[in-house]
């Protein structure tokens, strides 16, 4: 199998560079190989700078002329990786790129379509804001309601799906709400989620983190359009048929 590892960077000048080495040199174990994709989505720090010294054949990197948003940037991902599975990879520190083979060992073990990293699983709960713990709960109980699912940390940026399940949802969003969008359509489509605990190091907003109360809106909507139907799951209405829902 192949992993396409997918980092979406927007100003991380500061932790770009490392996120692609630990990509690089994480070992995703036997029968595995893997390819790292790099979509700045126009950063103006210095990020790209950084990503034109690079000299390395495994990495490729895409830049969007204009700012498109995370989601668009994520699905700039998607439509240029060529491997089995699909793993989004964050361009800061906060989410550790060494524990991407924890998650190939999950989908050997179990052959799930997707695989979340939880960062409530591990026992220890970390957040730099109330107010950004307490939103993922709210969120995290709302996609479980609506969707029927179990899952512990919704909003976890660390997912690894199956590409060949992506290829068919009709994924649309452009911002985080993409983060949502995705969880959403796979539990409305029938595929489980498993999860595995995951490493978490918060930082503050004034460490470039670029979360707020707009986002948690519109993931909020961006679940509620899914499950009232307004959002087509699927990109054409033979993919169940042509898929199933294993």
């Amino acid at each position: 199998m192949k992993l396409s590892v997918i980092i979406c960077c927007y100003n991380e000048r500061a932790t770009i560079r490392e996120v692609i080495e630990k990509s690089r040199l994480a070992d995703l174990g036997r029968g595995w190989d893997k390819e790292i994709i790099v979509v700045d989505n126009f950063s103006t720090d210095g990020t790209r700078d950084i990503l034109k010294s690079l000299n390395d054949s495994g990495v490729r990197v895409i830049y969007h002329q204009r700012n498109l948003g995370k989601g668009r940037s994520i699905r700039t991902g998607f439509e240029n990786a060529t491997g089995t599975y699909y793993f989004i990879q964050d361009a800061d520190r906060e989410y550790d790129p060494f524990e991407q083979p924890n998650f190939c060992r999950k989908v050997q073990e179990t052959q799930a379509a997707a695989v979340f990293g939880s960062r409530v699983l591990g026992g220890e709960v970390k957040s730099r804001y109330l107010r950004t713990l307490l939103g993922n709960r709210i969120i995290t109980l709302m996609a479980n309601v609506l969707f029927g699912g179990r899952l512990t940390d919704v909003a976890t940026a660390s997912k690894m799906v199956r590409a060949d399940v992506v290829e068919l949802l009709q994924l649309c969003g452009d911002g985080f709400d993409l983060d949502f969008e995705l969880p959403a359509k796979l539990l409305m489509a029938g595929y489980q989620i498993e999860e595995i605990p995951i490493s978490y190091s918060p930082r503050s907003y004034e460490e470039g983190k670029k979360i707020g109360a707009r986002d948690f809106l519109q993931a909020s909507w961006a679940m509620l359009r899914v499950r009232l139907g307004l959002s087509p799951v699927f990109k054409r209405a033979e993919a169940t048929a042509e898929l199933g829902n294993s």
